[in-house]
């Protein structure tokens, strides 16, 4: 890609500063805030939260024919992290998702964006920030039929007025990335659901997008193709570091992709935290009853139970999860490597893996 310069949205506030709960350093990176969000469906939704107040439940909202899909949400994204929001059917994710980029108007809160408030934006300024600043994939692709997957790529350049010789070679470049290279003449009912995934996840992020929104973009595939997408997602985050908000009802997706989640019941974050704070230390008995079957040693990172001192075994990163050591221990070895970034920063003992297995 070239790096051409992002068109700056004049007239938003910068308005991070003084958020409560934020420090200095968290008001650095912060990409993308939410503050006290709402959603209430209905005629004069934001006279009927003022009457009813913030503390009322969805029974009184629906008592008064409205649904409050998404209720006082606080949130915080860091630059470059994977944020995924999760929870059953009707527990308000894909609208919070919406409301973020404003594709539904929130009823009331703030949602900043590198500290400039979207709610304050004009419908002209909102439309600059999707084509330049933002991309999105949903569970449907949206692929357009008549077009080849090299004009599927394409398009969104082809919107912003990209000269056809540029938008041609940027297009490719991200179907290469992808790994469909070869298949740029094809048409999409040529490809499989994999594939067509892929040509959607490609054309999000040809206008190459700061902050990334995937609406449950997996779920309509296989088990095994889902698995390979979730690989080639993780692959490409390691290359290009986006900020992203990923959408999923599933639990073991979420706590491979997430490098935080939100887990939400009706309208409303029940937990914010790492996954390793989701499943070893559940906020509310929803999220225990929640995070109940998933396995303690997928999610605890080997950072977390490693000791200090120097061994001899395999080697593994401080960052692997413990079911991605075990494995190395099955030649026999007793005791494993740790190391980050190529250094050795601890140990990791057998014991302390099978008890975390057997527990798990």
């Amino acid at each position: 890609m070239d790096g051409r310069p992002h068109r700056p949205l004049a007239g938003l506030d910068r308005r991070v500063s003084g958020l409560p709960g934020l420090s200095g350093e968290q008001m650095t990176e912060a990409r993308l805030v939410c503050r006290n969000v709402w959603k209430v469906f209905g005629p004069r939704g934001a006279e009927v939260l003022k009457r009813l107040g913030p503390g009322a439940d969805p029974a009184a909202f629906a008592g008064t024919g409205h649904v409050a899909a998404v209720r006082a949400v606080d949130l915080v994204v860091e630059a470059g992290e994977i944020c995924v929001i999760m929870g059953l059917s009707g527990s308000g994710k894909s609208t919070l998702v919406r409301c973020l980029s404003r594709l539904i108007e929130p009823t009331a809160g703030e949602i900043l964006y590198d500290g400039r408030d979207l709610l304050r934006a004009s419908a002209t300024e909102m439309m600059e920030l999707r084509r330049h600043r933002m991309g999105m994939v949903f569970q449907h692709f949206a692929l357009l039929p008549h077009l080849t997957v090299l004009q599927n790529v394409a398009f969104p350049l082809d919107i912003q007025g990209v000269p056809r010789a540029r938008r041609e070679s940027e297009a490719r470049e991200m179907i290469a990335l992808v790994g469909l290279a070869g298949r740029e003449d094809f048409f999409p009912r040529q490809l499989s659901g994999g594939q067509q995934q892929r040509v959607g996840i490609a054309r999000s992020l040809a206008a190459d997008p700061e902050l990334w929104f995937l609406d449950e973009p997996f779920s309509a595939l296989d088990p095994l193709i889902r698995r390979e997408m979730q690989d080639e997602f993780l692959r490409l985050q390691g290359v290009l570091k986006k900020t992203i908000v990923f959408i999923t009802h599933d639990v073991d997706e979420a706590i491979r992709l997430a490098t935080r989640i939100a887990i939400m019941k009706d309208g409303a974050v029940e937990q914010w935290g790492t996954p390793e704070e989701i499943v070893l230390q559940p906020a509310t008995p929803y999220v225990r009853e929640f995070t109940r079957a998933v396995p303690r040693a997928k999610v605890v990172r080997v950072r977390s139970v490693m000791e200090p001192g120097e061994a001899e075994g395999p080697a593994v990163t401080a960052a692997q999860t413990v079911a991605e050591a075990a494995p190395l221990l099955q030649a026999g070895a007793t005791m494993l490597r740790v190391t980050d970034e190529g250094r050795p920063v601890g140990r990791l003992r057998r014991e302390t893996v099978l008890d975390l297995m057997l527990a798990g």
